[in-house]
């Protein structure tokens, strides 16, 4: 997938790099490339989503609690 950028007329290197950068997060390719640089084993990856939901559902529960 090519993704082309073109600078808006009078828009600065940097505001056009910003642009980039979102596109890249909204599509998630900067996400899958960081996981794909290095090999990671299936329990190492099933480990770390499940901390992960762990995280998720601790800080759920305190904004619950709060309310």
């Amino acid at each position: 997938m090519a993704i082309v950028l073109k600078l808006k007329k009078g828009e600065s290197v940097e505001r056009g790099l910003k642009r980039l950068k979102k596109i890249l997060d909204k599509e998630g390719l900067l996400k899958t490339l960081r996981d794909q640089r290095y090999f990671e084993k299936p329990c190492v990856k099933a480990r770390k989503k499940s901390q992960r939901a762990r995280i998720r559902n601790r800080s759920r529960r305190g904004r619950m609690e709060l309310n």
